[in-house]
């Protein structure tokens, strides 16, 4: 073969793709004039090595344009009279088409033209796809909504490649009983060691698309042992994220911070780590992640959903929206920058536009609590409570009468004093599922505080206090016992709840009016945003950090990391 394409395959073998270019761009040209340069064969790969050094350097759209040149000559190379001749000895056959068409689907998806690239795997024949094909394939009928042909076509991937775990969960999400699934691959794999673990992986993963969330949660916890995967990083970012799905943010912390620790440099399941930092207000730990994250050269997804929360979490509102744009360029589908836009555009009372960011939320995952949470929300701050009203109660028919539905349905009736009954009843509901489920115990304890039903509130809060003593709690004890005058009780729970937190200033307050005589309170401080331990997304612009605390202090420090930074994402 020429040696000019011998001095262009070492190019591109060592790498050097602007010197591939570069070198290519003269040799094509010098070829087009004297077509005894370059023999036929080294002129197609001249083309595709060209449009593979584009492909490396990022340059899409000239990359899919070489691509499909090398198609063409091809063509035109396979009806030449030589076509039929074997290559001579130390070359190879034409590189297939099929890899060529594979290329350009993968230039057409970076330049966000998915349908365009669909087309093209579509035009590959069915029996000559590849197994990388039918994978890229699968997952964009998945995306696109074509169901039936997902299913096909992953099934084509196992056939090939029994153990393709990706093809495995993309069946299970796609509703294939795990029975039919496990039974492909047993009957596919033959002397192969103990797949015992295999089976229990995809028995929870069968449960996670059921959200059967405690028996998938139950399943890897049975491989979270010295037998199986121990601190695997994988494993524990799966069981954070069914703990997150279930809505148990505290063993959802504890999973994902064990990944963490770990591997430090970790990107899967990063926006999920700081949804539960933001939710818990673990707001320092938040921030911590941000300079491990400026270290790298190019950013996820998921590094800019964790910076954004960073940022929320921080009240930079416009800044997080910007990143959050970033996120969603790179993956149009992520839930999780999604879901975090439309809480950023509440919080700045833009109702309207939140609404259309949760529709599609709910749209790409309707069993997801947060997109129903975001659109109650919405339409509470727009007071439009029948609308309101109406995705609460659907979002109890979809997620079960979980404790968090129950809950969120019930902080909608108990806006109307018509259906108060009907929300008290449903919060008792939700407690006899979860007894310390806390924004149940909260709204309940107003509930009864509205009825005038203080002795109700106080056996309540006190069975509670014995599951979970907390300074809110005994605050709240203490704000009660004085309403009905037993001053000795009230400063009991105030010293304690002070005893438990220095800082609580509602305890300090109770203690100054019980000091000056007068128990008068008032009767919505049950939902204060920011309340010790509180999980309080049940309000609008909820989960906001409390301006009451003293975090203010470091605030210098979150601006000099954001200073320095000065969002290179504005620059990508």
């Amino acid at each position: 073969m020429s040696s000019l394409y011998e001095q262009i395959k070492m190019l591109y073998d060592q790498e050097l793709y602007s010197n591939v270019i570069a070198l290519a761009n003269f040799i094509l040209s010098l070829s087009d004039h004297n077509s005894e340069l370059l023999p036929p064969q080294a002129k197609f790969l001249t083309y595709v090595h060209c449009a593979d050094s584009y492909f490396h350097l990022s340059k899409y759209r000239k990359a899919e344009s070489l691509y499909k040149k090398s198609l063409q000559f091809r063509k035109c190379l396979l009806k030449s009279k030589g076509a039929t001749k074997p290559p001579p000895d130390g070359q190879k056959e034409l590189m297939s088409d099929i890899d060529i068409k594979y290329q350009i689907h993968l230039c057409l998806v970076k330049l966000k033209n998915t349908q365009e690239a669909l087309q093209v795997l579509q035009g590959i024949p069915g029996k000559q796809r590849s197994a990388k094909v039918n994978m890229a394939l699968a997952k964009m009928f998945q995306e696109q909504g074509m169901e039936r042909s997902a299913i096909t076509t992953y099934k084509e991937v196992l056939r090939e490649c029994p153990l393709a775990l990706n093809a495995v969960e993309g069946l299970l999400a796609l509703g294939v009983k795990g029975i039919e699934v496990n039974s492909m691959i047993v009957n596919s794999i033959t002397n192969s060691p103990s797949l015992e673990w295999l089976n229990i992986w995809i028995k929870g993963h069968a449960h996670i698309h059921n959200r059967e969330y405690s028996h998938a949660i139950t399943a890897f916890r049975s491989l979270d042992n010295a037998n199986y995967f121990r601190d695997n990083v994988t494993l524990l970012i799966t069981m954070g994220e069914c703990y997150y799905f279930a809505g148990d943010d505290k063993n959802a912390l504890t999973c994902l911070r064990r990944a963490r620790t770990i591997e430090p440099d970790l990107t899967k399941g990063l926006d999920i780590y700081a949804a539960v930092l933001y939710k818990t207000q673990n707001t320092k730990e938040l921030e911590k992640l941000i300079p491990a994250i400026t270290q790298t050269s190019e950013y996820t997804a998921e590094q800019y959903i964790a910076m954004a929360y960073a940022l929320y979490a921080a009240r930079k509102f416009s800044r997080a929206s910007t990143l959050i744009v970033q996120a969603i360029n790179l993956s149009p589908y992520s839930i999780e920058a999604i879901i975090l836009w439309g809480n950023i555009l509440i919080d700045q009372k833009k109702y309207q536009e939140a609404l259309h960011h949760f529709r599609k939320a709910a749209l790409l995952k309707p069993h997801r609590y947060e997109p129903h949470k975001g659109l109650v929300d919405c339409y509470v701050g727009m007071h439009r409570l029948r609308e309101a009203l109406n995705i609460a109660s659907t979002g109890c028919k979809l997620l079960g009468h979980t404790p968090r539905a129950l809950t969120l349905y019930s902080s909608v009736l108990m806006k109307d004093p018509v259906s108060v009954g009907k929300a008290k009843n449903l919060l008792e509901k939700a407690l006899s599922q979860e007894e310390s489920f806390l924004p149940a115990v909260y709204l309940l304890a107003e509930i009864y505080e509205q009825e005038m039903n203080l002795e109700a509130a106080i056996e309540l809060l006190e069975r509670q206090v014995e599951i979970l003593p907390t300074s809110k709690f005994h605050q709240m004890l203490g704000d009660l016992w004085a309403r009905i005058h037993n001053q000795e009780k009230a400063l009991d729970h105030y010293a304690i709840a002070l005893n438990l937190d220095p800082c609580n200033r509602r305890a300090l307050e109770g203690l100054h009016r019980l000091d000056s005589t007068s128990t008068k309170l008032e009767s919505t401080y049950y939902m204060t945003v920011g309340d010790e331990h509180a999980d309080t997304t049940y309000d609008v612009g909820d989960g906001l950090p409390d301006t009451d605390n003293d975090e203010g202090a470091d605030e210098s420090e979150t601006e000099a990391v954001w200073s320095d930074m000065d969002l290179e994402a504005n620059s990508q």
